[in-house]
């Protein structure tokens, strides 16, 4: 199992939804399994810290948890506060990840 931190800066993009910016050297998962358990954890703390999945639907071919991890896919998640600057952290160990998301200063 993969074992380290995920972290990345939540941005908003209009009109589409947010996009995660992975920090420099942070863990992504390159296991099937590990990568959906990381989106999942994700998700869970998005709705946790107030994030509503947007009306849009997703589109699956460019939409994928892989693209979401590395930064390189817009996901339909609204903040429940637009503009507001925030960083999700996940603790990656035992196949069991732990996220939250927490405002950053800016």
């Amino acid at each position: 199992m993969t074992a380290g931190e995920y972290v990345a800066r939540i941005v908003e993009v209009p009109d589409r939804g947010i996009k995660l910016e992975p920090e420099e050297g942070t863990t992504i998962p390159d296991q099937p399994t590990e990568v959906n358990l990381l989106g999942m954890a994700i998700a869970l703390a998005l709705g946790a810290a107030g994030y509503q999945h947007h009306a849009e639907p997703r589109d699956t071919e460019l939409q994928t948890l892989d693209a979401l991890l590395s930064g390189d896919a817009v996901m339909p998640w609204r903040a429940a506060t637009s503009g507001a600057a925030a960083t999700i952290t996940c603790t990656l160990s035992n196949g069991h990840p732990t996220c939250r998301v927490d405002p950053t200063a800016g």
